[in-house]
């Protein structure tokens, strides 16, 4: 794996945690809180899009070194299961700035 599939994965979970809170409202504990806000869907998908890219986006970064993680900044080595290094080499943070911010 590389840090473009890394990402890519990071994405494709955020586009389903998505998918999940606002086809099934009523089925999750995150629906029924979203529900509960009383806003139209437009407004609760835009402001749940916007803090769960956040979050990815920062944890992204900050294991990239990039940003900080409970405020500490350092790089984190992160390795596949064929250990082969994701991390350190800076592409973690250009591929979740294009698919989390370029894609949005």
């Amino acid at each position: 794996m590389n840090a473009k599939e890394f990402v890519e994965l990071f994405y494709t979970e955020k586009n389903d945690m998505l998918k999940q809170y606002f086809n099934n409202l009523k089925n999750t504990e995150v629906g029924l809180k979203i529900e509960s806000l009383g806003l139209n869907t437009e407004q609760m998908e835009s402001i749940i899009n916007t803090v769960i890219t956040d979050a990815m986006y920062t944890i992204l970064l900050g294991l990239d070194g990039e940003a900080t993680i409970g405020n500490v900044q350092q790089t984190y080595k992160l390795y596949d299961e064929d250990d082969c290094e994701i991390t350190n080499s800076g592409e973690i943070e250009q591929y979740a700035y294009e698919y989390f911010h370029e894609n949005n």
